[in-house]
This record gives structure tokens, sequence and C-alpha cells, in this order.
């Protein structure tokens, strides 16, 4: 059985090498063996093959590559707006340290009491207890209870026994400060306080009879010895209860959360305008 099986393969195998060879002979219509053409037709749609599969994959690469070169554009962009917004945000800084220094220069011009800038170097971190401390001391005349204000008004004073360089300031919000007021409107003088915990002022010791209008303007009175008469303090915010029992808010007009540059009075105006000729 298995000899049969040989000479029938054999049989087959001879016959397909003389069908190669016939068509090896047998010309096609440009020349050509018929099985050249065949042979070189399969190797073309192989090639053709190889190659989609090569372009395809190279598009593919080509388009990494344009993203990874997109990607890198983003984030070189993104750095540098990063850069810019940074950039302005100190021209911002700057441009509100000279408004500063404008608003103090303008209001010192203004003052007949001699008053001596300085800037704000450092807050307190003790809660509850709002002070900031200033550049200048005792070897440029600021003494304790020296009045410090700014282009918007009064800002606190000066506590405790300064340094050559350097001072304490009580801000006005403070839970122990306070400060002799009055309502510019009417004229009718009170006291003003800080330390509660809405950052408003309260305006104490007025008649309960006086009228009092929501946004009047309420100014230093002098009384106090330190202040200097009619700085402003703030404003009427709100009007809570009747009578004795009237409890009056007042909008501070500094902003405390961003003093800069400050003035401090080195004589109190009564005293320098007695001074004058």
């Amino acid at each position: 059985m298995l000899p049969r099986r040989r000479t029938l393969t054999l049989l087959v195998v001879l016959c397909l090498g003389h069908v190669l060879l016939i068509s090896s002979q047998v010309p096609a219509k440009d020349g050509s063996s018929v099985l050249g053409a065949a042979t070189f037709g399969a190797v073309a749609r192989f090639q053709a093959a190889i190659g989609g599969v090569a372009g395809g994959l190279q598009g593919a690469w080509a388009h990494y590559v344009a993203l990874g070169g997109a990607s890198r554009e983003n984030d070189a962009l993104r750095a540098r707006v990063l850069e810019l917004e940074g950039q302005l945000q100190g021209e911002r800084a700057r441009a509100s340290r000279v408004d500063g220094l404008e608003d103090a220069l303008n209001l010192q011009r203004s003052l007949v009491a001699p008053t001596l800038a300085a800037r704000v170097i450092a807050g307190n971190s003790v809660p509850g207890v709002l002070t900031v401390n200033i550049d200048r001391g005792a070897a440029d005349g600021v003494q304790p209870n020296m009045a410090v204000i700014n282009g918007r008004g009064v800002v606190g004073r000066v506590i405790g026994r300064p340094s050559a360089r350097a001072a304490t300031v009580q801000l006005l919000i403070d839970r122990t400060a306070a400060a002799g007021a009055m309502l510019e409107a009417t004229g009718t003088a009170g006291s003003v306080a800080g330390g509660f915990a809405d950052g408003y002022l309260r305006l104490g010791l007025i008649s309960s009879a006086t009228p009092i209008g929501i946004g009047e303007r309420v100014v230093s009175s002098g009384q106090d010895g330190i202040y200097p008469h009619g700085f402003l303090i703030g404003q009427v915010l709100q009007i809570n209860g009747t009578g004795k029992t009237r409890e009056i808010l007042v909008t501070p007009a500094v902003r405390f959360e961003r003093l800069d540059v400050v003035l401090v009075v080195l004589a109190r105006l009564a005293a320098a305008e007695g001074r004058r000729p």
C-alpha cells in the first residue's frame, strides 16, 4: 500500500513540474513567460500589501509625531501664559504700591501736622490681636500713642515702646481699640470700637434721639487726644434696634488686609495749628 502512495505522489510531482516547464516557455502578451508574469503579479500584490501596511504605519507615525509636536507647543504656550500671568500680578502689585505711595504723599501735603511715611513690614500672628509692625521707630521720632493714617482714613495708633527703627501699630479693628468719633452730617460726637468678629466697627455714645442715615460718614472727633479731627473712620452700614439698645455698625474706610504704606502723625493737629503764625 505504501509503495503505491509513493508512486502516485511522484507522478503528481512530475506532472506539476512538466506544467511549470511548459508555462515558462509559453510567452505572454508582453513577451514574458506565463510563469514569470504570474510570479511577478503575486510578488507585486505582496509588495502592494506590504506597502499599504508600511504607508499606514508611516502615516500613523507622522500623526503621532505631529501630535507630539502640538503637545509640546501647547505645553510651551501654557508655560508662557503662566509666566505672563505672574508678570501681570507683579505689575499690579507694583502699581498698588505706587498708588499707596501717591495716596500717602497727597495726604501728607494736605496735612498741617508733620507726618512720617512708613511701610508695613509684618503683621501679628497672635489670634485676636490685630497689630502690624512698621519700619519707623524712635530714631525717626515715633512715640507711643501717635496716630497712624493712610489715604483712606484712620488706621490705628502706635502702642508699646518703639525700637530705634520699628514700631507696633494697633489697628482700629483690634478688640481693645477705640477712637473718638462723630457723625459728619450732624456733628454729634461719640466713639467707635473694634474687636468684633464681623470686622465692622461699632459707633456708641450717640444719643438715641440723633437721626442717623445709612451711608453717613463717621470721622474722628479729635476728643481722644490721639487722632486728629476730621479724618474718615468709615460709613454707617446698618442700624439694629431702637432707643438705648440701638447698635450702629460702621464699615471701616481703611482696607486693613491690604495695608502697605501708612503715615505716622508726629504731632496732633490742634497743637500744630496753635504753633502756626
